[in-house]
Parts: C-alpha cells; structure tokens; sequence
C-alpha cells in the first residue's frame, strides 16, 4: 500500500498527516515512480500554510527522486528501473509512490545518488538559470550574493567562482562568514556589523557590482539600489525579507540606469529538454567539486512533521531529506 503526507486543512506542521492511498495505472504521458528521496525545500511550508494556496486536499512537495515502475501510453524516454528525478512545478513529491507527467522528470547518471539529487535539484537548477541564463555572468565580472550560506546561496559563490567571478557574499554571523569564505568567496559582509552598501563600494573602488543576486527581497533593496555599478542589474529572486513592491522607474535612472529582473525558475525550463540541459549542467558541477549537497539531516517522510518544526525553527542546516 502506497502512502502520501497530505493537508487536508492548512496550518502548521501539525496539518501534515501520513495517509494511505491507491495509486493508479500511469495515464498516457505519465510514468509512475517509487519515491527514494524528497527534498525538504521552505516553499513546502508555505504550502502547508496557505501562504501560497494549493487545491486541498492536497500532497506537497515538489522535489523528489524514484525508481519508474510503469510507463504509460506513449512514453518512451523512460522505462521501468530508471533512475530519475523531479523538480517541479507539479507538487506532489511526499508519498511513497506516485504518477508524475513525463515531461517533468529528469535523467539522473550514474555517480550521483538519489539523496544527492534530492538535495540538489531544484536549488541547484535554480542557480545555473540565475548565473548563467538570466545574468549570463561572464568571467572576471563581481558578484553580489546575499544569504551567501544559504540553500541557494552556497551554490551560487561556489558556482560563480568555478566560472572565474569575484564574489562578494552577504552574511549574518562569523560562523557563516568563515563558510562562505571556506567556499570560495572573495569578500564577506557582515550584514550585522556593517553598511552594505558603503562596505561594496569601499571594496570596488566606488564603483559598485555589475550584478546583484538578491533572494531576500523588500528588507535588502535599498542597499541592492545603492550596491549596484551603473547599468548594473538587480536580480531579485526571493523574497525572504519581504516582497519588493512599487519598484520606481525614476528611482533606477537615479541609481544609474539600473536593470531589474524578478525571474522564477520554470520560465527558464519551460521544456523536458531544458529540464534535463538545467539539472546536466548541476550534476557537472557536483562532479567538478565547485558544488556540494550538504545534506544536514534525514527524516522519515512519515515524519514530515518533525521536519516541518525543525526547518521553521531554524534548526536545519545544509539540505534536509525526507525519506520512505
């Protein structure tokens, strides 16, 4: 008997509850997977929340590694005892077997294992688009990376000084200060103790970064405005900090002709095709070394709940994985 975790009712951690489930034949265009691994990510609590509103009842999750079982009407790139992967946008990745569309899952090789997938896909997918399809950050080029020892944020420095940039990190604390430096990172700012933004151009010569990765939102985007060289471009990809909301066009002439982006991921891997060349390019990077899993902990998926308390407690570092 398959099992999922489902919200029949949003709230806290409390909501999740271990079910029992049939799961059907594979429609066409489906295969069906027995789940190896999932990804704990933060938007799963939102989720749970109702913070960012799904269906209900409903299973969360969208990340997630498996074994196909069953192919449906019509699917050929895959077959049964194929390792693969998923990385959204459908939820649905807390059960222990499911269906999942074909054009949603990914090739996983041979020398990355399955907990190493779960940790790395979306966040890592989530880095190549940043760097290299939305930024196009080019050799010799510094970089401003807030939350540098974050989820996404470690595999930004690491990604960014593998292709040549000059990072400069933002951080909280000593401890993520001397990680984000052990992981590549030219300069550290100690958000804590200094002025962002005086602290980047005292490191530039006056002349601010050409590009700015900032997944905290409304709380660093002044100091983005006045971090940033002329003609610089803003990335905004998170909004931890708060949303960035009435963004003045006049305001980014005053700062320099400044570019603004708030891209999301699936706008940039809108294809099977561009899923597997996305998730390639992380899987060459782990192999490289200039990226790492840092799988922190492991939890029972039918423990989901223990999960859920320790992630917003900020009890978690590094990935956490939740296992059938």
């Amino acid at each position: 008997m398959a099992h999922v975790v489902q919200i029949k009712r949003t709230g806290g951690p409390e909501a999740l509850e271990w079910v029992a489930t049939n799961v059907p034949e594979p429609a066409a265009g489906e295969v069906r997977i027995r789940t190896t691994a999932v990804g704990l990510n933060y938007i799963d609590t939102y989720h749970r929340s109702g913070l960012y509103p799904l269906d209900l009842p409903a299973v969360p999750g969208s990340e997630a590694t498996g074994i196909v079982e069953a192919v449906g009407e019509g699917v050929t790139r895959f077959a049964p005892g194929d390792r693969v992967g998923t990385f959204g946008p459908a939820t649905g990745a807390y059960a222990t077997e499911r269906n999942v569309p074909v054009d949603q899952l990914v090739k996983l090789p041979d020398g990355v294992t399955d907990e190493q997938a779960a940790a790395l896909m979306l966040k890592g997918c989530t880095a190549q688009f940043l760097i290299e399809d939305c930024a196009g950050v080019v050799p010799g080029q510094t970089v401003l990376v807030y939350a540098a020892a974050g989820g996404v944020g470690h595999i930004l420095v690491g990604w960014l000084k593998a292709i040549g940039a000059h990072v400069i990190g933002v951080v909280g604390s000593a401890a993520k200060a001397e990680q984000t430096l052990a992981n590549g990172a030219d300069h550290v700012i100690r958000h804590d103790e200094e002025d962002i933004a005086a602290r980047v151009r005292d490191l530039t010569n006056g002349d601010g970064v050409p590009v700015i990765f900032d997944g905290v939102g409304q709380a660093t985007w002044q100091a983005s405005l006045d971090s940033a060289a002329r003609r610089g471009l803003i990335v905004s990809f998170g909004n931890a900090g708060g949303a960035v909301t009435d963004v003045s066009l006049a305001t980014l002439a005053k700062h320099g002709s400044l570019f603004v982006t708030r891209p999301t991921l699936f706008d940039y891997v809108l294809s099977a095709e561009a899923r597997q060349r996305s998730v390639d390019r992380v899987f060459a990077m782990l192999k490289k070394g200039a990226i790492t899993a840092e799988i922190g902990q492991r939890f029972p998926l039918k423990k989901a709940v223990e999960a859920h308390r320790a992630i917003e407690a900020g009890k978690t570092s590094g990935s956490t994985i939740l296992i059938p």
